[in-house]
């Protein structure tokens, strides 16, 4: 039997995810963190991305809109603002959320507006990946 390593998701709304895995995937903000159990500890922020579990038999998939990532030896845990399970995302919101930015980003006129319409495009443009990478897994 493979070791393992305790996961929980968790979001502003509640528990997503509690489990065994045997590797974990973040979208850190500095790039992509691969954790497996007896990782050192560490402590780090999240970009809008794909958090993957992986427990042997399944893949599973979570969207997180950011958050912070904290790893111990034998437990992960996300805190994240935002989290759902990836095949639950709603591609035509993401595509009317991605448009919505565009258009604010284009007719922005003060610093603050311009940044939280990079924000909210980075976001949608996460989600849209997110349920990509989730259409080409299921294909294969």
């Amino acid at each position: 039997m493979s070791m393992t390593i305790h996961v929980d998701i968790v979001s502003a709304e509640g528990e997503i995810h509690s489990g065994q895995a045997e590797m974990v995937y973040a979208p850190g903000v500095m790039g992509e963190l691969g954790i497996a159990p007896r990782h050192t500890p560490l402590v780090t922020r999240l970009k809008p991305g794909d958090v993957r579990v992986e427990n042997g038999k399944e893949m599973m998939h979570f969207y997180v809109s950011g958050g912070i990532l904290e790893v111990q030896p034998h437990m992960v845990t996300v805190l994240a603002d935002t989290a759902v399970r990836a095949s639950d995302l709603d591609e035509a919101a993401a595509i009317e959320a991605k448009r919505r930015a565009e258009e604010a980003l284009a007719g922005q006129k003060e610093q603050f507006e311009y940044a939280k319409a990079q924000a909210e495009l980075a976001e949608a443009v996460a989600q849209l990946r997110a349920i990509e990478k989730l259409r080409k897994i299921k294909k294969s």
